[in-house]
């Protein structure tokens, strides 16, 4: 499948949690290729919304689709101290099966499990480099590596395995500069659907567009995070002046009340004397 036909679509979701919190009703969202940051105020729901994307959590209602093979990286990444590299990368079976026919196992289960990923190790390799892993063996193991070093390995692995649709839940919270810089470059060279939830403004420079979810549903700008706080102050200057032109307006109509207010009371006095007036005797 090419880039272009990846997608995300979500119709008419519905999710609270156990104790009745509604988190989304009835919401919808389409994203197709490329990169796009979803933000908005804490607690609407942007995790929630990823979890449920990638399979996590059941929705109430409504229909989750993606086009694409799917890989989540959530916000945080717990990985068992045991557990070795190729494994975490998911390579242990195809390694194993070509050190045994390198060996000289010529078992035909072997070659079905390694299909066509003979250079597997090489691959699994250089994307740990392009990480800046380079320095981790696959055979070490998760114990051995700071939690930025996991949050990375857990990358690297959703990278080989090329999937079309990527979700990234505040990718960069635990990441050094350095390690920022080397997931920036991952960003930019992603070519499928990108879904990032991000309070960081570097990285949400690097999108194509922004989805603000606000009120249980998404509106949406084109650009980056740069472009979408320049079309916000433009929204908020024409509703201010909205508001503005309304306070004058009512200014307006509060004096056009009280000028009438005037004229009636002139005319009532008017009317009066006029009476009085004419009730006087001639003499």
């Amino acid at each position: 499948m090419s880039a272009s036909d990846t997608h995300i679509s979500c119709t008419s979701l519905s999710f609270s949690w156990p104790d009745g919190t509604e988190v989304l009703s009835g919401f919808d969202l389409a994203v197709g290729p490329g990169r796009t940051g979803l933000i908005g105020l804490n607690g609407c729901g942007k995790s929630t919304l990823l979890r449920l994307i990638a399979g996590e959590l059941p929705p109430l209602e409504g229909e989750i689709r993606t086009r694409g093979e799917l890989g989540y990286l959530p916000q945080t990444v717990t990985l068992d101290t045991a557990l070795r590299v190729d494994q975490a990368l998911g390579i242990a079976d195809r390694r194993a099966a070509i050190d045994a026919v390198e060996a000289g196992d010529v078992r035909e289960e072997l070659f079905a499990v390694i299909g066509d990923d003979w250079d597997v190790e090489q691959r699994a390799r250089a994307t740990l480099d392009g990480l800046g892993l380079g320095y981790i063996g696959l055979d070490s193991t998760a114990g051995e590596m700071s939690g930025g070093e996991c949050v990375l390995l857990r990358l690297a692995a959703l990278l080989l395995a090329r999937p079309g649709v990527l979700l990234l839940d505040e990718p960069t919270n635990n990441l050094d500069t350095v390690a920022r810089g080397r997931l920036y470059d991952a960003v930019d060279a992603w070519s499928g659907a990108l879904l990032v939830v991000s309070h960081d403004r570097e990285l949400l420079e690097r999108v194509d567009r922004i989805a603000d979810l606000r009120d249980g549903s998404v509106t949406w700008y084109g650009g980056n995070l740069s472009a979408y706080e320049e079309a916000l102050a433009v929204e908020q200057e024409a509703a201010q002046r909205t508001v503005r032109a309304a306070e004058s307006d009512v200014q307006r109509q509060k004096r056009e009340l009280a000028e009438a207010h005037m004229k009636l009371a002139r005319r009532r006095r008017y009317g009066q004397k006029m009476w009085d007036t004419k009730r006087e005797p001639k003499v």
